[in-house]
């Protein structure tokens, strides 16, 4: 599992390892009962705090994504295919709202980017 951690982004690096976590999940790159390294390994890996890599895994634990069994590790869990579905919708939309912003920035009208959305989903 590769994650890379922005340390000049303005959103907190526990924030980062969370979305990358997930994008590996959603994404089918990792799968469900995979172990994820203990957090005293991604901190070193990552070379940031053991409490940053905690909260992140904590944040996991706490969306579904990932369970903790004290002693072995944590684990990938898909047992909530609805919040799966769920974050795939939301970068969907996050892709759509990032298209109408380009097309209002080049001078496109709201109608122009309705007709131009439903060609494209004519094809």
């Amino acid at each position: 599992m590769k994650l890379i951690i922005n340390n000049s982004s303005m959103q907190p690096i526990y924030e980062q390892i969370v979305s990358q976590i997930k994008n590996h999940i959603t994404h089918g790159e990792l799968h469900e009962e995979e172990m994820l390294p203990s957090v005293r390994t991604l901190a070193k890996e990552l070379k940031v705090s053991a409490l940053t890599v905690k909260k992140a895994y904590d944040a996991l634990e706490e969306e579904g994504f990932i369970v903790t069994v004290h002693g072995k590790g944590s684990f990938v869990t898909l047992a909530n295919q609805e919040l799966m579905l769920e974050e795939k919708k939301k970068e969907v939309e996050a892709d759509l709202e990032m298209a109408i912003r380009k097309g209002r920035s080049c001078g496109m009208s709201d109608q122009e980017i309705t007709d131009l959305f439903h060609i494209v989903l004519e094809d």
